[in-house]
């Protein structure tokens, strides 16, 4: 018994030892297979990297390529790592049988390489053989390949490549020569020097960036990776992982072809198609003309837009041996436009959806697709299964889309309605599940109420509808599809879909007038600060360099050096003037405009509070432009470039302008403004503006700095004069003001200098005005004098010498008389050229309330080919702005006045822009303009300068040809 029991204790731990001794050999192995497995997924394999389209390096040193693309997908089941080994395509194959390469790609499999090397079960790919030729400029036809007869065709001798054109050769009867070429250099070389009419060649997007045309195929062979003769352990990875892929990505490899490999070559129409274009002529395209976004067409100008316009614009020279020529023609509804293709009325349908069943029953063919549009499905309903059956709302007139639906969701059921509020009302009260439109249209309504906008899978596809039979015709549209640029019509259609409704910004404006006048005070305010701190600096940087050239004077060998540089800042200098003046009278015409709008629109209601801010507004605006103009000014002057521009005037007409200009001021703040002229010669010849400009700045100060109760007296007498032909006026303005000190008058003139009473006063001001003053006193040749005493007021004495103009000089001009305006502008139209959409909105604004008609082009180039274009008198005058894209307003007015029609090179053209100093004025004239109108536009400023234009009309004597 004892013995027993010895026995089975002996033998229970003999099987637990045994068992021990399995479980620990058991987790040995599995971490042994763990090992193995992470050796295996870090496993690095040697690639052969021969530069080709299968495997290449781009300029950015990013690889790319067919095979690359490949390997590294189905590296994502096999684990692998990849090492690239440079070779070229003879030394791969002995790297790859020597051991120092594990697989190379793009191999075709032959009986002797398989003795040498494994291949996989699957082929990588396919390559296709393709007969290559510039179609342009050889007589071959891809219709009739017995063009061929006779031709030098390029190929690789002895390789498969030849084999393939001797087989396609025989079956087709044709006899060819049979040229060498041993890489793509070499057939450029052989074609440039007319060595070859053709070749054989890969598919390859390189030939079509040079022009050339694949003309046929002559056959395809598949492609393989090739693995070295001892590694089997990746013939049966790599085996796994292509069926994995293919298994999981049917089109994987497909997809990777159309990516790599393009069949974008020149489209070129063949004989038969060419014959087709010549005896039919012109393409009659049929469109419906209720779908703005893909059809759209200005009723007085027919000009085309949308889809259909951007298609024609296209392809009616995108072939390169034939231009084509469109007609078009509009129908209310989708049967009638089907009706008239099969009637033959057009040769076209633009559109139709991609339903095949529909097609045939209505007896038309369908061209390759011309745009996709995905679609959103907009529902009240939280979730969206489009397998399902809904009932949904669609366009009555949209039969397109009612064909999507029938042949992507057959089990939908459609009902039509009017507009999109009553498909959404449709929905709501639950006749409808969801109506379609597109992705940026449907946002609109996912904000509202509690729709929800889901998209859907299939998108719906367009094509262009032909009759059946006509063969000729939908080979020509394919190729012009073909042609363009991928998704061309498809980003097109996004576009125009996206478009939203046109919100003016005269529209804004009212919504926001506050806030809009608020920023663009700020930025004319930042504007003008940059100018003065640039100016200071460009001062000191002047002194600087006079400075310095003074100290160098003695170095005569830098004096040149010293000299140029002080060119280049003055020119440096004058441009920036230039360009700023331009640029700030650009947002300044756009606030001073849109508030003289908003005062007309405002008349007649009562909103005081609105028009009191409105007043407020224009009045800073002005003030603002004030300073602007003072500023440029007083940099012109300083740079020598202000010059005297000499025109009549009558010094009554000039006083009574300036008083009425402080009239009204002076009666809000009770001051007493008077003036008396004695004088003998009342014409004179003179800078008008400036003679303004110097008193509108010295009566600005005397207003500004006279209180309540107080009083300016203005005497203009004449003085006498020994030069004869001229006179001398003498002007004094006083004022009973708060004066100035003693100390103060003798830095009256400077710039940026003010009375410090005028500070605590909290009179604003830029201590520009009269410094400007003298400057343009000096510049007319005359004197200021200035008395003043503090807390009894100012006195300034200006003299001027102006010549004396004979009365019969004056004339009195069709324009200075407002009653004439509706008279002279009644039904005139006017081309306005204007690149700015702000500056056009204004001056259309302004002219139509004139009673004038507009017209607007964009640039000059537009402006030359509208003129040319219509009828001579179709426009009575052209509103020119100078700065433009493309051609600016001098060069397009020199270019009209070379028309050889008369009468259109006759008409009136008027410049209009923010070019706005003396030199802009005669650069407009001298290129052929009639006037000059600155910006920001003064409507009578504008409406007198058009009717004296019109008032002195070329007579048939005037030569209006440059």
């Amino acid at each position: 018994m004892n013995k027993s029991k010895k026995n089975l204790a002996v033998l229970c731990t003999a099987i637990f030892v045994i068992l021990g001794m399995w479980v620990m050999l058991s987790v040995h192995c599995q971490a042994a297979e763990t090992n193995n497995d992470e050796k295996q997924q870090t496993q690095t394999i040697r690639i052969g990297a021969f530069e080709d389209t299968f495997n290449y390096v781009d300029k950015n040193g990013v690889r790319r390529g067919y095979g690359y693309e490949l390997m590294q997908a189905l590296a994502g089941y096999t684990g692998w790592k990849f090492e690239y080994v440079k070779c070229d395509w003879s030394n791969c194959f002995d790297k790859l049988e020597n051991g120092e390469i594990d697989i190379m790609g793009d191999i075709s499999y032959t009986d002797e390489r398989a003795q040498k090397m494994l291949f996989p079960d699957e082929p990588m790919g396919e390559e296709k053989y393709i007969l290559y030729a510039d179609l342009s400029d050889m007589d071959i036809e891809t219709s009739d390949f017995k063009s061929l007869d006779g031709k030098r065709v390029g190929v690789l001798l002895g390789t498969e490549p030849e084999i393939m054109l001797t087989e396609w050769e025989n079956k087709n009867g044709i006899h060819t020569e049979h040229v060498n070429v041993n890489n793509n250099d070499d057939v450029e070389k052989k074609l440039a020097n007319h060595e070859i009419d053709c070749f054989v060649s890969l598919e390859e997007s390189i030939w079509s960036e040079q022009g050339i045309s694949s003309v046929t195929t002559i056959g395809k062979s598949g492609i393989y990776f090739a693995i070295n003769k001892e590694r089997s352990d990746i013939k049966t990875k790599l085996d796994y992982a292509m069926r994995q892929l293919e298994q999981d990505s049917p089109f994987f490899k497909a997809d990777l072809y159309k990516k790599y490999f393009t069949l974008d070559y020149i489209q070129l129409l063949t004989g038969k198609e060419k014959v087709w274009v010549e005896e039919h002529g012109g393409i009659q395209i049929g469109f419906l003309n209720n779908d703005p976004a893909i059809f759209s067409m200005d009723k007085e100008t027919g000009k085309l837009t949308g889809m259909l316009a951007e298609y024609i614009s296209y392809a009616k020279d995108c072939l390169g041996n034939q231009t084509l020529e469109f007609n078009i023609q509009a129908y209310d509804n989708y049967d009638e436009m089907i009706q008239a293709l099969q009637n033959r009325e057009i040769d076209v349908a633009f559109y139709a959806g991609r339903n095949p069943d529909f097609a045939e029953k209505n007896g038309y063919a369908l061209t390759n697709t011309a745009w996709t549009y995905s679609l959103m499905a907009v529902t009240d309903e939280k979730n969206f299964d489009e397998d399902k059956v809904y009932t949904v709302a669609v366009p009555k007139e949209k039969e397109a889309l009612k064909q999507y639906i029938a042949f992507s969701y057959p089990q939908w059921k459609i009902v039509d309605y009017d507009s999109l509020d009553d498909a959404a009302d449709m929905v709501i009260q639950e006749k409808a599940d969801c109506f379609l439109m597109g992705a940026s249209q449907a946002l609109i309504y996912d904000n509202r109420q509690k729709f929800k906008s889901f998209p859907l899978t299939n998108t719906m596809e367009a094509c262009f509808a032909v009759r059946g039979g006509e063969g000729s015709l939908l080979s020509i549209l394919n190729k012009t599809l073909k042609a363009m640029p991928s998704d061309m019509l498809t980003s097109a259609l996004a576009i125009y879909d996206s478009t939203p409704d046109k919100v003016t910004f005269l529209d804004f404006l009212k919504d926001n007038i506050l806030a809009f006048f608020v920023t663009a005070g700020f930025f004319v305010l930042s504007i003008i600060s940059i100018i003065l701190v640039l100016l200071r600096k460009a001062r000191k940087a002047e002194a600087a360099a006079k400075l310095a050239a003074n100290d160098t004077q003695k170095l005569n060998d830098k004096l040149e050096i010293t000299l140029k540089k002080a060119e280049d800042a003055s020119l440096a200098k004058t441009r920036f003037l230039n360009n700023m003046s331009h640029d700030i009278r650009t947002p300044m015409n756009a606030i001073l405009g849109y508030a003289q709008l908003m005062e007309d629109e405002m008349k007649g209601k009562d909103l005081p509070e609105t028009s009191e801010y409105l007043k407020k507004l224009q009045q800073s605006g002005n003030l603002l432009l004030s300073i602007i103009n003072n500023v440029l000014d007083m940099a012109r002057i300083e740079s020598g470039r202000m010059e005297i521009d000499e025109n009549y005037g009558m010094i009554e007409d000039i006083w009574q302008t300036l008083f009425e200009i402080f009239d009204d001021e002076a009666k809000k703040k009770n001051i007493a403004l008077h003036y008396t002229i004695n004088v003998e010669h009342e014409h004179i010849l003179t800078d008008v503006t400036k003679v303004k400009e110097i008193f509108v700045n010295i009566l600005s100060n005397t207003m500004k700095y006279t209180p309540s109760g107080g009083s300016v007296m203005i005497n203009i007498d004449e003085l006498p004069c020994s030069g004869p032909g001229y006179m001398i006026v003498r002007t004094r303005v006083s004022d009973t003001g708060i004066g100035m000190s003693q100390e103060y008058l003798t830095n009256i003139f400077e710039a940026f200098t003010r009375e410090r009473n005028t500070t605590k006063s909290k009179i604003a001001g830029t201590g520009l005005g009269m410094s400007i003053v003298k400057k343009y006193v000096e510049l007319l040749g005359g004197t200021i004098d200035v008395e003043s005493e503090l807390g009894k007021g100012s006195t300034f004495t200006v003299t001027l010498k102006h010549k004396i103009a004979d009365e019969n000089y004056y004339v009195k001009n069709y324009a200075e008389n407002p009653e004439t305006y509706s008279e002279i502008l009644k039904d005139r139209k006017i081309l306005l050229a204007e690149d700015n959409d702000l500056n056009a909105e204004i001056a259309e604004a302004i002219l139509e309330r004139a009673g004038l008609k507009t017209e607007r082009v964009e640039d000059g180039i537009q402006c030359v080919n509208k003129i040319e274009k219509m009828p001579a008198g179709t426009y009575d005058m052209i509103l020119m702005d100078i700065q433009m894209p493309k051609m600016n307003g001098y060069k397009a007015t020199q270019a009209i006045r070379r028309l050889p029609d008369r009468d259109k090179a006759c008409i009136p053209i008027v410049a209009m822009t923010a070019n706005a100093f003396e030199e802009d004025k005669r650069d407009a004239f001298a290129a052929g303009m009639n006037g000059h109108i600155a910006k920001p536009i003064q409507v009578d400023k504008l409406l007198s300068t058009l009717a004296e234009v019109w008032g002195k009309e070329m007579t048939d004597e005037t030569d209006c040809h440059m």
